[in-house]
């Protein structure tokens, strides 16, 4: 399928042709939600913990005697049920993450790809590169292409100056090509890939 090429001044540079099996499959919908929660829960730490009633520190005593002071009967201080006792069923130090198979996250990265396609917020850019790393002259060409939730994906490498004005405007993120991402191409609203991008993905996927 045809797609325009164009550059950062917001002008018709050329036209490339994007590669069907990567771009023009259908969307799983269900695939996508599957990578995304992968991803997730690939990153959450698991460093989260309370003390459980063998982590509490304190007598092995039992409290008071098993009869005659019409009491229930207690064990240990550190029991569950009394005040400064350990926790029970709490949290503990793990692994998140989940299994997902190869061939679904390519899957997956297909149809993130392929869905930016159909809606048409996919954009393809001659080059990201500038000649100074300067905040105020990316913003400027930003907001001439009309971009407000953007991710820009390059070649093997981002251009320094590029990333470095990039990184002080909200709402745009820059990747290189083999850092491409179900989760990051979702949540934002216009996908951008550079020349090189693009074949890099089909090398990638293909």
């Amino acid at each position: 399928m045809k797609t325009d090429v164009i550059s950062l001044d917001n002008k018709k540079v050329g036209d490339i042709d994007l590669d069907e099996a990567i771009f023009g499959v259908d969307v799983r919908r269900d695939i996508l939600a599957r990578t995304v929660n992968w991803q997730l829960a690939k990153r959450r730490s698991g460093t989260h913990k309370v003390k459980a009633r063998a982590d509490v520190a304190g007598t092995t005593a039992k409290p008071f005697r098993q009869k005659g002071t019409g009491r229930a009967r207690q064990g240990s201080k550190k029991a569950p049920n009394l005040r400064g006792g350990g926790t029970c069923f709490g949290p503990v130090v793990r692994d998140h993450a989940i299994a997902l198979p190869k061939k679904v996250r390519r899957l997956a990265l297909k149809s993130a790809l392929s869905a930016k396609q159909e809606e048409g917020k996919l954009v393809v850019l001659d080059a990201a590169a500038l000649k100074k790393g300067k905040t105020g002259e990316l913003l400027k060409k930003v907001k001439s292409l009309g971009w407000e939730s953007v991710l820009v994906i390059d070649g093997a490498e981002v251009d320094t100056n590029f990333s470095l004005a990039a990184s002080n405007i909200a709402g745009l993120d820059v990747l290189p090509s083999q850092g491409a991402n179900v989760y990051d191409i979702m949540r934002r609203d216009t996908l951008v890939l550079t020349k090189t991008a693009v074949e890099k993905l089909v090398e990638r996927l293909k």
